[in-house]
């Protein structure tokens, strides 16, 4: 990831404003970037785009 790349950081419609466990999510160029809403200076995960869209696919599958 380019260090230099400004990410604009979403927050799941799902998660509720008491807290709690919580993913923030951002697409950079080439991969989708996850981290802890608790912990936003922590560690990151860098997801290829297709990574990404096979854990939403199976996520949301019912």
């Amino acid at each position: 990831m380019n260090n230099t790349e400004p990410l604009a950081w979403f927050k799941s419609s799902y998660s509720g404003t008491e807290g709690g466990q919580c993913i923030e999510v951002a697409a950079g160029a080439g991969a989708v970037h996850v981290r802890d809403s608790k912990d936003v200076a922590g560690p990151v995960l860098h997801l290829s785009q297709n990574a990404w869209a096979g854990f939403v696919g199976l996520a949301t599958a019912k």
